[in-house]
């Protein structure tokens, strides 16, 4: 398409009116379940809380339009998402900003597009990622770009970045991409990973690089306990 044919990203903002009693499984929250919709329409997309099957216009106020595709659609979250899980989950383009922090699967599965957290998330966001940008600028919580559990196929693809620290098992059987932190990393790093890259500006704790076949880790600050083989 010609640069003067590109057309320009639409923004849907969503704003967080009710919380749910527990958690709520939001994973219409992405530019592909977005795409060619007005906001009347998406407030009908489903989420779940628990078994019960419910409206994203049961917990959000929505606002615009998106864009006829993915890539030219940009989400806007604001509000405590702290109980809503699978933002961006499997989105393949386009662009996620959530304004606070996020429970856990932010960008599972994700394969373009990016997604910015302006808080904390919780465990397992990046899980499984083929694709495309997480930068989480507070935060991360337990297997940040990790294997889904019993899984063995971890991140192939794509950057994920944390401005503060993450959680234990980062990179659980990684095979591609890059993981940057800007601070510290719990217990387990790269754990049985096949490639990819860990950049870790902190500290790191112990057991890095446990059954690592291949891949990148780099620690600019100390680390606690060196694995056998690697000292």
């Amino acid at each position: 398409m010609p640069h003067s044919e590109v057309r320009k990203m639409e923004t849907v903002t969503l704003t967080i009116k009710n919380q749910p009693g527990l958690f709520l499984e939001a994973d219409s929250i992405t530019p592909d379940a977005f795409a060619g919709k007005k906001a009347e329409e998406i407030v009908d997309l489903p989420v779940y809380a628990g078994r019960e099957q419910f409206r994203l216009g049961d917990f959000f106020e929505v606002s615009g339009r998106a864009g006829a595709t993915p890539a030219e659609t940009k989400i806007v979250v604001n509000g405590d998402l702290s109980r809503v899980k699978y933002i961006g989950m499997k989105m393949t383009a386009g662009e996620v900003v959530a304004n606070s922090n996020a429970d856990m699967y932010v960008g599972a599965w994700m394969q373009g597009g990016k997604i910015t957290v302006n808080g904390n998330v919780d465990a397992f966001a990046g899980t499984g990622m083929k694709g495309g940008e997480i930068a989480i600028k507070g935060n991360a919580g337990n297997y940040l770009g990790a294997a889904y559990r019993g899984d063995w196929r971890g991140m192939t693809g794509g950057k994920i970045s944390v401005g503060g620290n993450a959680g234990s098992d980062l990179g659980t059987f990684m095979n591609g991409g890059e993981i940057v932190v800007g601070g510290d990393v719990d217990v387990h790093v790269a754990t049985h990973a096949e490639g990819g890259k860990i950049v870790i500006k902190g500290n790191a704790k112990s057991r890095l690089g446990g059954q690592m076949v291949e891949g990148e880790i780099y620690v600019f600050g100390n680390i606690d306990l060196m694995m056998p083989g690697f000292a």
